[in-house]
């Protein structure tokens, strides 16, 4: 088959940054077996084209970016014709993968990975806090061919605007990020981990409260915090008014190869987000052994509690309580991330490599 996909991002030239791991995986299992172009909206601002993981990517760069990926499709299908279209996000590549796919008479698809369908005026966020964009939504899920999401949640989100998907998890490379058996931690300090962006969705204000609760009760930590910062040191301040200078490391952002051993080091994951669509972090600790505590998102939700322990959104006493309560009881620990590791190597890369192939051949 040839396959066009539609991104918003994550798919820079050099595989290291700028990338979102889950993207390369996919495309590199569908390359394996068929045609793969890629039409990233803006990963640099001039219009370019490279190959990555076997696939032909295509930049569509700044202006007029719809227009132009639409007509960048469509010159390509003139080439030699697609058999699908798939956009991963809705909003803007969804309106660009189902716009093609209609021009083109080919079936369209559309997968849920972030915060499209969620609105959270407080923090600004969200794909429906726009009456415009929510008529957008309801126009391209509902033309799409099929529509697929991650997690049960999204799932849910879905049925509740009259949209029928199929779960499909966005699974982890197991070559590039091979699986380590979970592991009995060593006593004293733990080794806490958190990984994602520093902004106001993965909600680090509750984290740093939650960590200043556990040092208050006397439990020994190490915090290490990955992520690019996005709130010019917010909060970097707040873990200093917190008084956790010592125990909490803020390392900024981390390459694949450099988070390898940071996770490996690991005791715990521990994600405070207000919304995940997964996350993809989760799957790639659980594959090396490391359990998460976490707010009940994505994956958390479907996982908890025996996988994984899910507490309420923005409760930071409840996740301190669950993380003390995980590295109190180590077989515990241990239980949750046996679990947790079946699960994420039951869903890898391969397997949403073909369930992805298995939709587009039904479909074509």
């Amino acid at each position: 088959m040839k396959l066009a996909l539609v991104l918003p991002g994550g798919v820079d030239r050099g595989g290291e940054e700028r990338v979102i791991p889950a993207f390369l995986a996919l495309i590199g299992q569908l390359s394996q077996r068929h045609e793969v172009h890629v039409f990233v909206l803006r990963q640099e601002p001039q219009p370019a084209t490279w190959t990555l993981r076997g696939a032909t990517i295509h930049n569509i760069g700044d202006g007029r970016q719809r227009s132009r990926a639409v007509a960048a499709i469509a010159a390509e299908h003139r080439r030699a014709p697609f058999d699908a279209v798939q956009a991963i996000f809705s909003g803007t590549c969804s309106l660009v993968a189902i716009t093609a796919a209609k021009l083109l008479r080919r079936p369209g698809l559309v997968h849920i990975a972030g915060g499209e369908l969620i609105a959270l005026p407080a923090i600004g966020y969200g794909g429906r806090q726009r009456w415009i964009s929510r008529v957008r939504e309801a126009v391209t899920l509902r033309a799409a061919a099929a529509v697929t999401a991650a997690s049960a949640p999204i799932l849910d989100a879905l049925q509740a605007l009259g949209v029928a998907a199929q779960r499909l998890p966005l699974g982890v490379d197991i070559a590039a990020w091979p699986p380590l058996p979970p592991r009995r931690r060593e006593p004293g300090t733990a080794r806490l981990l958190h990984v994602a962006s520093l902004n106001r969705v993965k909600d680090q204000p509750t984290l740093l409260r939650a960590l200043a609760a556990l040092a208050a009760q006397g439990v020994p930590f190490r915090m290490d915090i990955v992520g690019v910062d996005t709130l010019d040191g917010e909060m970097q301040r707040l873990a200093r008014e917190l008084r956790l200078d010592g125990q909490v490391h803020f390392l900024g952002f981390r390459t694949q190869r450099e988070l390898r051993p940071l996770m490996e080091a690991a005791d715990l994951l521990v994600m405070s987000s207000l919304h995940e669509a997964g996350p993809l972090v989760l799957l790639e600790a659980a594959v090396v052994g490391v359990p998460t505590v976490g707010t009940a998102v994505g994956h958390l939700v479907e996982w908890s509690p025996m996988a994984a322990l899910a507490v309420p959104v923005g409760d930071h006493l409840a996740l301190a309580a669950a993380m003390r309560q995980v590295l109190e009881d180590e077989e515990l620990r241990l239980r949750l991330a046996r679990e947790a590791q079946r699960r994420a190597l039951d869903e890898d890369a391969v397997y949403t490599g073909e369930r992805f192939e298995a939709l587009y051949r039904s479909l074509t």
